[in-house]
């Protein structure tokens, strides 16, 4: 479906855009990719490896709108990758992270308005869900701003959706690199921020093959979540540093013991298919379907039980130490 159609993704110099480019150049022969995103260094280094006809490079920033609506000229799918990601950064930093993440997205869903964009694909965050830290919320009001713009298109054929997933294995500022430079440094121990922590794991191109299935599957308005396995923090640590002492320093600022996609208060909403979920809208479309247990692929979804909670804690589907080596070298 991406043959002969043009791609903007925003932050499209990140692990994810990267990857997501790479896929559509050995796979689909697009018209164009374009590649926005601020980072003058980024799209240099990245121009050097993707260097096909059909790339383009634009700098700009979600902030922009006038940029944004510019770089969207002709533009068909959209995915929408840029945010502001980092815990931590976004406890200590909050108005940069609404204005990236909050009004970003704004101005995202306005320019693929105003340019009858034909399919937009935000992506979001387990920490979306139940939110408990800045970035999360952010990313929680990005999520409802995208669904609600379904509303918002009015007689432009565009539609918008939502991929949330868990945490990307050895994306840029994740746990994977930040071990791994650990132990290439000869440290006697690893730090755990609690023995009971748990996460969603997912590779980088699981993530991508995901979003694109989707772009068929979407009709306009779903929260789309992949089943995923979970992993134990001091498993993830076993994994790559067998025996090695481990120093609990304590849980980050805004971090949760285990990370949540589907919450229990939106178990009326969600519709379990056979490799993922879709969280319903809370609210009615006025210009298209609102049945979203049969999807654009003709794959059927069944309502989950009342109180239904997709948490990386109570996972059917746990790595042990030695499934999560294979997974990591898998996703290098």
């Amino acid at each position: 479906m991406f043959n002969d159609k043009s791609i903007l993704i925003t932050g499209g110099t990140g692990s994810f855009g990267k990857c997501y480019t790479e896929t559509l150049l050995k796979h689909y022969s697009p018209r164009k990719i374009i590649i926005y995103s601020r980072d003058e260094l980024k799209q240099f280094e990245m121009q050097q490896e993707f260097n096909a006809p059909c790339m383009r490079y634009f700098i700009g920033d979600v902030r922009d709108k006038e940029r944004l609506t510019q770089a969207m000229q002709g533009v068909d799918y959209v995915i929408h990758a840029a945010a502001l990601k980092q815990v931590p950064a976004a406890e200590y930093n909050p108005m940069e992270c609404i204005k990236t993440n909050i009004h970003g997205a704004e101005n995202v869903i306005h320019a693929a308005l105003a340019n009858d964009v034909e399919k937009v694909i935000a992506l979001s965050t387990d920490k979306a869900a139940n939110p408990i830290n800045l970035y999360g919320a952010t990313k929680l009001a990005s999520d409802k701003l995208f669904v609600a713009a379904n509303n918002m298109s009015g007689g432009h054929p565009t539609c918008f959706s939502v991929v949330r997933y868990g945490n990307v294995v050895g994306s840029r500022g994740s746990v994977v690199p930040f071990f791994r430079k650990l132990i290439n440094e000869g440290a006697e121990s690893l730090p755990i921020t609690d023995p009971r922590m748990t996460r969603f794991w997912i590779t980088l191109q699981q993530g991508v093959d995901f979003v694109l299935k989707n772009f068929a599957r979407m009709q306009g308005g779903e929260i789309f979540v992949p089943k995923i396995p979970s992993v134990k923090i001091t498993d993830l640590a076993e994994a790559m540093a067998p025996g090695i002492a481990h120093e609990i320093v304590g849980i980050r600022p805004g971090e949760k013991l285990d990370e949540i996609m589907c919450p229990s208060d939106d178990s009326h909403l969600t519709l379990e298919f056979d490799d993922h979920y879709v969280i319903r809208p809370t609210i009615t479309f006025t210009s298209r379907s609102n049945n979203f247990a049969t999807n654009n692929l003709g794959e059927t979804g069944s309502p989950v039980k009342q109180g239904f909670e997709y948490n990386s804690g109570n996972n059917a589907d746990f790595l042990s130490p030695q499934e999560i080596t294979s997974f990591n070298q898998s996703a290098e």
